[in-house]
This record gives C-alpha cells, structure tokens and sequence, in this order.
C-alpha cells in the first residue's frame, strides 16, 4: 500500500492524479485537521495513538502498514506545507519516544517492524537553489529519523510538471 499525502485542492488533484483502482490512501487537506499539541501523549497515555482523536490520529498506524510514503507539497522556505508539516507532526506515534544511533546520530527507536520509502515532490513558482538545498537536508533528515528504507527529492515549477509522474 501507498500512503499519499498532498496539500493540492480537491479539483486539481483529481484533474491531474489517477488514484482509482489502485492501492492508495490519499491524504488530503479538508480543514479538518488539529496542530499537534506537543503533548507526547501518542508516546506516554495512549501509546501509537494521537490523543486528539480525529481522522489523522492513527497516522502512525497508518504508516505501519505502506511499503511508500509519497508527498507533494507547496515549497514553503525549503520546507512543507503548513498542512503537510501538520500531517508529518500527527504521524510521530509510527516511532518511539526512545533513542538509538543510526548514521552516527541520535533518532528514534522503531515503533513497528516496518520500512516504507519516502517520496517528496515539492513543487511551486521560482524554488531557489537555498530552498531546495534546505528541503533536500529535510526530507533526508525525515527519512533518516523515520528509519525509511530510502528517500528520493523533486521540485517541480507547477502539478502540470507532475502530471504522470508521481505515482
């Protein structure tokens, strides 16, 4: 399974990206998503599961059970969406509140025993070469934390450019 998150709207999401008959749970923006409060309790009081129970509160599960994580998101300063970086916060519950070395550095334990790729399509109008440069540290930092078997980066000037390729 894939696990598509996107802050596109509706119409150009569907006018652009084919989703029908294959096995993908897309994730979109609908305003009804809550901030991450930081309040640990999808680590502490209720253990893989965001306290804030709506229908981004088993993220963490949710991503248990992909093989790839794809994203596309607005550019915003050589880093997600405002809505993303939501999305990215809710899903903390996929790892452990405790530590272990990998690349020489201190990340998070895994949670479950399951690897996912990351894909992250960042798109928007003249990306600086600072922009992408921070977005690319990011996402690795995010692979790297998340324990993903791999990640892969692509900036695009508008979803026309997208188109076919994604998925």
């Amino acid at each position: 399974m894939k696990i598509l998150i996107h802050d596109l709207n509706e119409n150009d999401f569907n006018l652009k990206f084919n989703v029908i008959g294959k096995d993908i749970t897309v994730i979109s923006n609908n305003n009804e998503i809550h901030n991450c409060i930081g309040c640990f309790g999808c680590w502490v009081k209720t253990p893989a599961a965001c306290v804030i129970r709506d229908k981004y509160g088993d993220m963490g599960e949710l991503y248990s059970k992909c093989d790839e994580v794809i994203i596309i998101s607005n550019c915003c300063y050589g880093g997600f969406s405002p809505f993303v970086k939501n999305v990215m916060d809710r899903s903390i519950s996929f790892v452990l509140p405790y530590f272990t070395y990998r690349n020489g550095e201190m990340h998070h334990k895994n949670r479950y025993n399951k690897r996912y790729k990351l894909k992250v399509c960042f798109y928007g109008d003249n990306i600086i070469e600072e922009e992408m440069d921070t977005a690319k540290k990011l996402v690795m930092a995010n692979s790297i934390n998340m324990n993903c078997i791999k990640h892969e980066v692509s900036f695009y000037n508008s979803i026309q450019e997208m188109e076919g390729e994604i998925l």
